[in-house]
């Protein structure tokens, strides 16, 4: 992890396209703004890990809706429908 010391309106870049500035320090918290291409996607941390939850739920709801209709397919053709 690479920890930088930086003061108030004060940056750094990561790559040539995605700048970090320091906006404001509180007790306890700091405020950072992020400069970066609209079809960059950001997310707090907490929101993307529940993102990639949710998308764990929905292809394993994928997965088990492809079984289903896979057995409901052999039992048509066995039953002759």
């Amino acid at each position: 992890m690479l920890i930088l010391t930086r003061k108030i309106g004060e940056s750094f870049l990561i790559g040539d396209d995605i700048e970090i500035v320091l906006t404001e320090l509180n007790k306890g918290s700091a405020r950072i703004g992020i400069k970066a291409p609209r079809s960059f996607p950001i997310y707090r941390k907490e929101i993307y890990e529940k993102i990639l939850k949710e998308n764990k739920k929905a292809s394993n709801a994928m997965l088990d809706n492809k079984s289903f209709n896979s057995l409901n397919d052999l039992l048509s053709k066995q039953l002759g429908g």
